[in-house]
């Protein structure tokens, strides 16, 4: 397992190590010892998954402290492009965006630590999201920014995506006051 690239500080595009033969494949998705030699020490105490029709976006979703947590996604079936949004006070990279296309076939994952908002778009139906978190769900802790927060400028696959009445209805960056410290 190695990392790829490094987005910006905290946000890590990661490959793993996969057998392929005649009989398909294996890889680990997640070794503690393999994410302690490459410098992550990470306590994940919940997996969670969902299915997504082609052109869903789900987020851009987090969890305010102390229940903020640190994700690594990963796509099992399908694809997404995924996005993270930079959102610790006084980073350099405040504000922006990175995205990049997570897919069953190339097997990438990505890393994406406390103080970013999350979102996804499924590329394909029946697209499968797995994600381990570094905290449990805390309901009065979560928060979301828009989607299409034009101060964000994300640009989706789609310009016409499935969204939940929740997502909707979230905060534009400019009325966003964060907790998050660089």
């Amino acid at each position: 397992m190695e990392i790829i690239k490094e987005l910006t500080k905290g946000l890590y595009l990661i490959k793993p190590k996969v057998f392929e033969d005649e009989r398909g494949y294996f890889m680990e998705s997640y070794q503690k010892k393999v994410f302690e030699n490459i410098g992550l020490n990470i306590d994940f105490v919940q997996d969670n998954e969902s299915c997504s029709k082609k052109g869903v976006i789900r987020g851009l979703h987090f969890q305010n402290p102390p229940f903020s947590q640190i994700k690594l996604i990963r796509v099992v079936s399908g694809s997404v492009f995924d996005v993270a949004v930079d959102i610790r006070k006084d980073s350099p990279t405040y504000g922006q965006w990175f995205g990049e296309v997570i897919s069953a076939d190339n097997k990438l994952m990505f890393l994406i630590s406390e103080g970013f908002a999350h979102g996804f778009q499924a590329l394909e139906d029946n697209t499968i999201f797995q994600y381990k978190c570094s905290n449990y769900y805390n309901k009065e802790s979560e928060d979301s920014l828009l989607w299409n927060d034009e101060n964000i400028n994300i640009e989706w696959k789609d310009i016409s995506p499935t969204l939940s009445a929740k997502d909707l209805e979230s905060k534009t960056l400019k009325d966003f006051n964060s907790k998050f410290r660089y």
